[in-house]
């Protein structure tokens, strides 16, 4: 009796799934590289005084208007202050302003997006109704109202005022964004099932409907991040948001700066790229954050 030959075994080989970071970095290298900026710029921030090489408030009247040499690699203001030091210290400024900034005016924006898609009716059309009002205003215009009503708060250094100042424009564009989102997770069997168990509106809100928001909610969050960092700027240019003595940006660019622009430069060109620098990075992470997100296009 002839024995039967065997059958190989055909084997398959599981790829090994890459780590999260990993596959953002290949997928969305451009990305990477402004989070690699943006990490960068955080450190420096957080640890401005061991990274700055002089002191943000230091007055050298021997070194005023110095040009950008070894000892001052970004030159000095019209004070003697070194400008590099200024701008590693603004970064802190534009990072707190930015993320606090962002973060509540993100997170308002959300809970009402997701408020008015779950009850609808006459509730939905009140809030989009008054989301629109807020629409109708330039960003800045209605930031300068808020910090011409409010007046300053300084706490720790930072005006209180002024983040809500920047915070409040955000929150009707959040909302539209996500109520779009909620509306379509309104309708799924989940929520009515959790409906006829009886779950309190609440409960269905914050569990059921919020973490299903996540992904639009971050990719607004980190957007508005370069929004409030260039608002910051803009109102400190102004003389409404930061003030003396703290270092920032905006503030930079204000003052003696427009009156030596042409005699020392490096005061306007320095700070105006380091705005640039941190609303490009912002803007392409969260460009990226959005491609990498979005199941339609991922790789």
């Amino acid at each position: 009796m002839a024995v039967a030959e065997e059958i190989p075994r055909i084997t398959y080989k599981v790829p090994k799934k890459r780590h999260p970071i990993v596959r953002f970095v290949i997928t969305q290298p451009l990305g990477a590289a402004a989070l690699v900026f943006i990490v960068a710029m955080f450190i420096a921030g957080v640890f401005a005084e061991y990274v700055a090489p002089y002191d943000p408030l230091a007055l050298d009247y021997g070194a005023m208007l110095a040009p950008p040499s070894w000892d001052h690699w970004m030159g000095t203001d019209a004070f003697g202050r070194d400008v590099f030091s200024r701008i590693i210290y603004g970064a802190r400024t534009a990072l707190a302003v930015g993320f606090l900034s962002s973060l509540l005016g993100s997170g308002i924006g959300a809970i009402i997006g997701v408020v008015s898609a779950y009850f609808g009716g006459r509730i939905d059309m009140a809030i989009q109704r008054f989301m629109d009002i807020l629409l109708s205003f330039p960003i800045i215009v209605l930031a300068l109202a808020v910090v011409a009503v409010l007046g300053k708060w300084p706490v720790a250094g930072l005006d209180i005022n002024l983040i809500i100042a920047i915070a409040i424009p955000m929150i009707p564009k959040v909302a539209r964004v996500v109520r779009s989102a909620a509306l379509a997770i309104r309708e799924m069997p989940y929520i009515d099932a959790a409906r006829a168990a009886g779950y309190s509106h609440s409960r269905i809100i914050f569990r059921h409907i919020a973490p299903n928001v996540v992904a639009p909610f971050l990719i607004m969050f980190t957007a508005f991040i370069a929004q409030a960092i260039l608002l910051e700027a803009s109102l400190s240019f102004l003389g409404l948001g930061v003030t003396e003595p703290i270092p920032a940006w905006g503030l930079m660019l204000s003052g003696s700066s427009q009156e030596f622009y042409r005699e020392a430069p490096w005061m306007i060109v320095f700070p105006g790229l380091a705005i640039s620098l941190a609303v490009f990075a912002f803007n392409l992470f969260g460009d990226s954050l959005r491609d990498w997100l979005d199941p339609k296009i991922k790789i």
